[in-house]
């Protein structure tokens, strides 16, 4: 489980590692007990996140105007090689 800052509580981190995920949540600054979590991992958040909102910009994804999921998948996988490719960033 991939959270910010602002998730860190004793009952978010209990409730995901009692469903075995693996928690990477940064600490709060007033957090008393230290616990250790994946840099790495959590900067490669900041990527997913960019990826979302850029293909949130493009109109016909934000919108959803493909009424079936096959020609919104289609265009999502349109978004993403154009992203890719850097054809309209």
């Amino acid at each position: 489980m991939i959270a910010d800052r602002e998730y860190d509580s004793n009952e978010i981190v209990k409730a995901a590692k009692e469903a075995a995920m693996t928690v990477v949540i940064p600490l709060k600054k007033n957090r008393k007990e230290q616990r250790n979590y994946d840099k790495y991992l959590y900067k490669i958040r900041h990527l997913v996140e960019n990826a979302f909102l850029m293909l949130k910009r493009w109109r016909g994804i934000a919108a959803r105007y493909a009424k079936l999921a096959f020609s919104f998948v289609a265009a999502v996988q349109i978004r993403c090689i154009a992203i890719r490719a850097n054809v309209l960033v």
